[in-house]
């Protein structure tokens, strides 16, 4: 360690992104919590350089989001203690933390599956390992299921396009030809904010014809989307505190471990984009709209009835039927949904986030949630940041 007692770490984590401001997040919860660090860190993009002083430095350790066999090289010549936090193709042997990108792919096929969805799709990008992974796992998964999965693969596998015109265009033919209602993944944000731009240009429906799911929750891409764009959440804060544990029992004399830790994703943060039920019956797919598109005003059936020519007995049968939910549990349903990213995603109170999926009192409404969800508004919140 060096001459202070201190330890001195180097966090070279990119900023640019929501995965690597919530990796920075945990480790400052851990030293918080456990031990104080000197800490380099500079704000970087996944693509940054390595700083030209790491060879020369006399620090006692690095958490890394490693991006070229340059950068590994270096770290690994500096002989100081490190953790990964990218998976890669890079050679190198550092102890790695990160996302179990299997869970990924089988969390988006079931998400499509529940909601009736029988066509898919993927846009994938096969740079990196994880794109691998998340998509291999969602293509199993569905075909496990008895079904087929259409693949559009990212120009020049990059997410930074030199020609941008010419991928949309590509893109445009690629859906309009899909059967539809068709589910597809994007293996990240940025693509799904992609397709669904491909969608508006060709003039289909999200999610009544295309639903899309993306991939790490990046509230500027998946909020700036047209419709916002639902996505896989990341635990990337108990990533963050992991590697910030194990790099302190390294820079104690620890041996590294052999095996990787992979840590599930927190679950689908349900937008609009993919929040569908796909149903062959009009009139049910009327209501199933309906729902969606008024269940946080605080509608009863009684208002679906009156927007849907349906008895009430024939309106619980065919929704049973199809989605296996009454039409005042498909109601509260929606309701917690939108709750759910509102207690993710704002500062909101409990009594405004209340009022804004249609409860009136806020006791009630965290009554409600913990017994569908088996967790308090609060704790929810807490796991999702």
């Amino acid at each position: 360690m060096s001459k202070s007692s201190i330890p001195h770490v180097a966090l070279l984590i990119e900023t640019s992104r929501s995965h690597g401001r919530g990796l920075l997040n945990g480790i400052r919860q851990f030293i918080a919590e456990n031990e104080e660090w000197s800490v380099f860190l500079m704000p970087r993009s996944l693509d940054s350089q390595i700083p030209d002083w790491i060879s020369r430095w006399k620090g006692d350790g690095i958490l890394s989001r490693t991006t070229s066999q340059e950068m590994a090289d270096a770290i690994t010549e500096s002989g100081i203690p490190a953790v990964e936090l990218r998976a890669t193709k890079l050679n190198h042997a550092f102890p790695f933390l990160g996302i179990d990108n299997r869970a990924m792919g089988r969390m988006v096929a079931e998400h499509f599956l529940e909601r009736g969805i029988r066509h898919f799709g993927v846009y994938e990008i096969g740079s990196e390992v994880y794109f691998e992974e998340r998509r291999d796992n969602y293509v199993q998964t569905i075909q496990k299921s008895g079904f087929e999965v259409s693949v559009f693969s990212a120009l020049e596998d990059s997410e930074a396009p030199r020609e941008w015109e010419k991928q949309q265009e590509e893109m445009v033919e690629w859906v309009r030809e899909l059967p539809k209602p068709v589910g597809i993944m994007a293996c990240t944000d940025q693509l799904g904010f992609w397709l669904l731009d491909a969608c508006d240009r060709a003039g289909i429906s999200v999610p009544d014809e295309v639903a899309v799911v993306g991939v790490e929750n990046d509230d500027i891409l998946c909020m700036m989307a047209r419709p916002p764009l639902s996505s896989v959440a990341f635990n990337s804060a108990r990533i963050g505190y992991e590697a910030a544990a194990l790099l302190s029992r390294l820079m104690k004399g620890e041996a590294a471990p052999e095996e990787s830790f992979l840590v599930d994703p927190l679950g689908i943060v349900t937008r609009q984009s993919s929040d569908v039920v796909a149903v062959d019956d009009p009139e049910l797919a009327l209501a199933l709209r309906f729902i969606r598109e008024n269940a946080c005003k605080g509608i009863q059936v009684t208002d679906i009835l009156n927007a849907v020519p349906l008895s009430r007995t024939a309106l619980e049968r065919k929704m049973k039927a199809a989605i296996g939910r009454s039409p005042k549990a498909e109601i509260m349903r929606t309701q917690l949904e939108r709750a759910k990213q509102l207690l993710g995603t704002t500062d909101l109170s409990l009594s405004e986030i209340a009022q804004k999926i249609g409860f009136r009192h806020s006791q009630y409404f965290s009554t409600v949630f913990k017994e569908k969800t088996g967790e308090t508004p609060g704790t929810y919140r807490t796991k999702m940041r």
